[in-house]
């Protein structure tokens, strides 16, 4: 089983979406969307009940993971018309996630990469509809910020031979933007300050994350993929939890 969108490739997916979340130009701009869902401003964050907090979270999760699913869908589709050249699309994928993986880590080394984008417009604009629109805006305007990460892991989604194990890692990948927003809005303060450490650590972060993506495009290349895939199926079958069945 050398699907890149099932065993290892899911937490590959699930790392990619925390890096994502932690990147240089994205965390900053948490506490902006934070405010915009819940309807106050940032600085009434610490003062908001989590009973208030949660519902329009949820939603706003529910949106941008909506969007992000369906681009797996996309992607699968169209590597399922390319099925005739698996071999090659599996060694293009990899060369695709290979440079992602580069281009993230250049980033530590050129600022102008992971610059953040400040799109104050349209996060006001987007509150005014909600959280399901705010989600949705938030699927659009950070795609520039989470490109590499992103594009790698739909590039993963596109190589897959399932539709659903497609969907499936881009559920993952959302996954690892979801969980610690949904942290962040329920424990703002405590969660301040593990951003304060991250902030700290931006190199490390955006080393992992390029580190992420290149092994998984080595993987995929040498299809060592099938091996560890293998083992990460029989695992989760000893289990009972074995959902890359797909």
């Amino acid at each position: 089983m050398s699907d890149p969108a099932s065993g290892v490739g899911v937490l590959a997916a699930v790392a990619a979406g925390l890096v994502s979340f932690l990147s240089p130009c994205v965390l900053p701009l948490v506490p902006g969307y934070l405010s915009t869902v819940v309807g106050v401003t940032p600085a009434e964050l610490n003062r908001v009940s989590a009973r208030r907090v949660l519902g329009p979270s949820v939603l706003f999760i529910a949106s941008f993971s909506t969007i992000f699913i369906l681009s797996g869908l996309a992607a699968t589709a169209i590597g399922s018309a390319l099925a005739d050249n698996r071999a090659v699309l599996d060694r293009v994928a990899a060369a695709i996630i290979v440079a992602l993986g580069v281009l993230y880590l250049a980033a530590a080394l050129l600022p102008r990469l992971g610059r953040e984008w400040h799109p104050e417009r349209l996060l006001r604009r987007a509150g005014r509809g909600g959280p399901l629109i705010a989600g949705a805006a938030f699927a659009i305007a950070w795609t520039p910020c989470v490109g590499p990460t992103l594009g790698a892991i739909l590039t993963a989604a596109g190589a897959s031979g399932s539709e659903g194990r497609g969907a499936l890692l881009l559920a993952f990948y959302s996954a690892g933007l979801a969980i610690p927003f949904l942290a962040t809005s329920l424990a703002f303060d405590r969660m301040a300050s593990v951003f304060a450490v991250v902030k700290r650590h931006y190199g490390a972060v955006v080393f992992t994350g390029g580190a992420v993506l290149i092994a998984m495009g080595v993987l995929i290349w040498t299809n060592e993929l099938t091996v560890l895939n293998v083992q990460a199926e029989t695992a989760l079958q000893h289990l009972g939890i074995n959902f890359f069945d797909i």
